[in-house]
């Protein structure tokens, strides 16, 4: 590999296209010269300081999601919604209180919880609220189940835990990610050219994601709760219950909330970033599990958001995955039952629709010359036409518009 240093022609591209994610992938491979910064938007982006070599630049284009994703499914049934599906399960955290305070159930704590205590991993990778800024995440090297406790919980806020990556591989120890789907993309694809994360990292952990909210959508957040940061402690996007109330707990100890319709649905949504706009892979197809809300819906089929207990989507999307669910239901962690992947639809409308929109999104930006990143493996064509021809004329002229007015 040639020894030259430059400037990544990779990180200009994406971010000219305004394509990048913010999982910190970048950053790991280039410590010294790469940092994941707040933009003026309000997104973690990585900020070059100094050129990079060769190598550091064929990797970042090997596994930047704002750059391409190619996911292959290989022997596994492959559903072209769902992605890679060995099983699909509904199931909680056996610990009530675990169960109270994650998102959804609190599986993904209850898995994480079992691997730390059975030894299979040391570390778990995974996000937690910024001891600095109550609403922002940082990573964090989860040790213990009041660790995990501490971070359940979904946080509605840019983060980049890949960033924190190179520290736990250096302790060579045992790793359990927890991250984004486009997070645990990258790690896969960083891994092609890395052994030591196929060596340390034993499972990859990921949920349904429908985007990245910005700052300035905590911030709105907050000022709708007639707070502010200067007057928060401590800060909930969701959990404590289910789907749980977006808490502000303020320094003179009282409280201000929102539900989930209200902080999700009517703020927050309203500020994802735009790759997250056109991402094939919301529902975690990299991950060896994912869990996402088993939302029971209406009449019509649209999802309810009552406070109840909670309830987790689980699907195991490779043998590791379904193994590890299994160990973790025998040493009673979490309760399950088998569930008809057939049925998520409901329960998931907004994952649904960016998979039948995506590529009539894509062909709107090709058409206008706009930069897109390459996907494959998505089914993007089969699930367009099972939206139909009308649906997908009115997003293609939908995102036509948005292009050509900036909006």
């Amino acid at each position: 590999m040639s020894n030259k240093q430059y400037d990544s022609n990779v990180l200009r591209r994406v971010a000219s296209a305004d394509m990048c994610a913010g999982c910190g992938g970048c950053a790991a491979v280039a410590p010294a010269q790469i940092d994941m910064e707040m933009s003026g938007k309000g997104w973690l982006r990585p900020v070059q300081h100094a050129p990079i070599s060769a190598d550091a630049e064929a990797r970042i284009a090997e596994f930047c999601p704002g750059h391409r994703m190619t996911l292959d499914a290989k022997a596994r049934p492959d559903h072209r919604l769902w992605g890679p599906v060995i099983r699909a399960r509904t199931g909680y955290a056996s610990d009530p209180n675990l169960r109270h305070q994650g998102s959804s159930g609190g599986v993904i704590s209850a898995i994480a919880t079992y691997l730390l205590a059975s030894r299979e991993a040391d570390i778990v990778l995974q996000n937690h609220a910024s001891a600095d800024n109550p609403v922002g995440n940082e990573p964090m090297r989860s040790l213990s189940e009041a660790d995990v406790f501490g971070a359940a919980g979904s946080r509605y806020y840019p983060s980049a835990p890949l960033a924190g990556l190179n520290d736990a591989l250096d302790t060579r120890k045992k790793i359990a990610f927890v991250g984004k789907p486009c997070d645990v993309a990258a790690l896969r694809g960083m891994a092609k050219n890395d052994p030591r994360i196929n060596e340390y990292v034993v499972i990859a952990i990921s949920f349904f994601c429908a985007g990245v909210p910005s700052h300035a959508g905590a911030m709105e957040l907050l000022d709708t709760m007639g707070t502010s940061p200067d007057e928060i402690a401590a800060f909930r996007y969701r959990g404590d219950g289910w789907p749980g109330y977006a808490t502000a707990q303020l320094k003179d100890g009282t409280k201000r909330s929102k539900s989930y319709s209200e902080s999700w649905g009517s703020v927050l949504s309203r500020h994802i970033q735009k790759r997250c706009k056109l991402c094939p892979d919301g529902t975690g197809g990299f991950a060896d599990l994912v869990c996402a809300d088993a939302w029971e819906t209406d009449a019509d089929g649209y999802p309810l958001f009552e406070e109840r207990e909670g309830i987790s989507l689980i699907l195991s999307r490779t043998p590791p995955g379904e193994a590890l669910i299994r160990r973790a239901v025998q040493a009673q962690a979490i309760n399950v039952a088998d569930f008809d992947a057939e049925q998520i639809a409901p329960m998931q409308p907004g994952q649904v629709r960016k998979r039948q929109f995506l590529l009539s999104r894509l062909l709107a930006m090709r058409v206008l010359f706009r930069k897109t990143p390459y996907f494959r493996g998505f089914h993007l064509a089969a699930n367009a036409r099972r939206a139909g021809w009308k649906a997908n004329l009115r997003q293609f002229a939908g995102m036509s518009f948005r292009e050509l007015t900036r909006r």
